[in-house]
């Protein structure tokens, strides 16, 4: 992981030194740091000139940019009515059993962390969640039981 100051100024070199780079430039800071410190917000902001509270906003409007430090695996599941009524509550529950964590918390050891999130594009297949990028669908409690424990074994 490059210190923050040379991974901005790396994505501001490719993407530009605009306003509409930010997002693209967040997003690559996501990539390799999996969340957006404080530090590094600042630092974007001077980059591109713009305030930091405009970094912070943007960075805190959007549900995958995180601005805390979440688990290697960050578990979003889906909260929409599709899956909801699909059983998602008995797979959140079965997630929050098995990791013993609620929304919103990271495993004591860093390894998960669960969060709801709104529409992930996969309300044909609900109930649905993601893994960091992959996505899992038409969950079932047993079916995400497997998913955890192979993810609990590497």
């Amino acid at each position: 992981m490059s210190e923050p100051i040379n991974l901005v100024k790396v994505l501001a070199d490719k993407h530009g030194r605009r306003r509409d780079s930010l997002i693209p430039i967040l997003q690559g800071l996501m990539e390799e740091t999996n969340y957006l410190t404080d530090e590094a917000m600042v630092l974007v902001a001077k980059e591109l000139d713009i305030s930091s509270a405009d970094v912070y906003g943007t960075a805190s409007f959007y549900t995958f940019m995180d601005t805390e430090i979440r688990g290697k695996y960050v578990i979003r599941i889906c909260k929409t009515i599709s899956c909801s009524m699909k059983g998602k509550i008995d797979v959140l529950h079965t997630i929050e059993d098995t990791l013993k964590i609620k929304v919103g918390e990271t495993t004591s050891d860093k390894k998960f962390s669960l969060l709801e999130t709104n529409c992930i594009g996969w309300c044909h297949k609900a109930p649905a969640m993601l893994i960091n990028d992959t996505p899992y669908t038409e969950l079932t409690s047993q079916k995400v039981t497997e998913i955890l424990q192979d993810y609990m074994k590497k």
